[in-house]
């Protein structure tokens, strides 16, 4: 068993908190379930803590700050703070990986843990758990830099051009290791570029970044 105080909360349901640190490459009782409940209530949470922080920003704003603190770099940041990497129960294939230092699964560690609060403990204990985690990481969030998508769509809607299109390209490796390749797609300025990550948000942001670099050339020579 593990020690039962994780993220600051003392768990009631041992049982519980080892489900939310074990990997689905151990088995079927894994977090995958605690995982998608995990990620809603941080979502609402932290999206709660941005409408009060932040009474002037209107809805594109609300949703870029949530989307910088809420997303598998920031919260794998998040599972490394609290140590949650050295805690995970993960099958042999991610133990000899080093899967215990991979972004996506800290990251969906750290929404599984979420749930589990709130199933051990209730409504109130978890909302003032994530608000507790992220109140810092919100009050500086005006700070946060734009990501390549989100940057790259306003440069293309203040130039009155059509947005653009990501698209899967396919995925390369083993289950617990797996490249993910993303395309992206403006048809409107001649540009098709790629991108690969871990994830199909880091290969669609990777491929957004190459886009808009080019999409800025061709402005400097108009």
């Amino acid at each position: 068993m593990t020690t039962k105080r994780v993220l600051g909360h003392a768990f009631a349901d041992a049982a519980l908190l080892d489900r939310a640190l074990t990997h689905r490459s151990v088995g079927h009782a894994n977090n995958e379930r605690l995982e998608f409940l995990g990620d809603a209530l941080l979502n609402l949470f932290v999206a709660e803590l941005v409408y009060e922080r932040y009474p002037r920003a209107d809805e594109g704003e609300m949703t870029r700050l949530r989307a910088a603190l809420v997303n598998g770099g920031a919260l794998a940041e998040l599972a490394r703070a609290e140590e949650i990497g050295e805690r995970l129960r993960l099958g042999p294939g991610e133990l000899k990986s080093g899967g215990f230092r991979r972004e996506s699964i800290l990251a969906d560690a750290f929404e599984a843990l979420v749930a589990a609060i709130y199933v051990d403990a209730g409504w109130a204990v978890c909302r003032d758990t994530v608000r507790r985690l992220f109140a810092e990481r919100v009050a500086a969030g005006a700070n946060t830099p734009k990501d390549a998508k989100t940057r790259l769509q306003e440069l293309l809607q203040s130039r009155n051009l059509p947005l653009p299109v990501y698209e899967l390209a396919g995925s390369t490796g083993e289950e617990h290791a797996r490249t993910f390749e993303a395309v992206c797609r403006i048809e409107s300025a001649n540009i098709l570029t790629r991108g690969s990550g871990s994830s199909r948000r880091a290969a669609e942001q990777l491929a957004a970044e190459q886009a808009l670099v080019e999409l800025e050339r061709n402005l400097a020579d108009e």
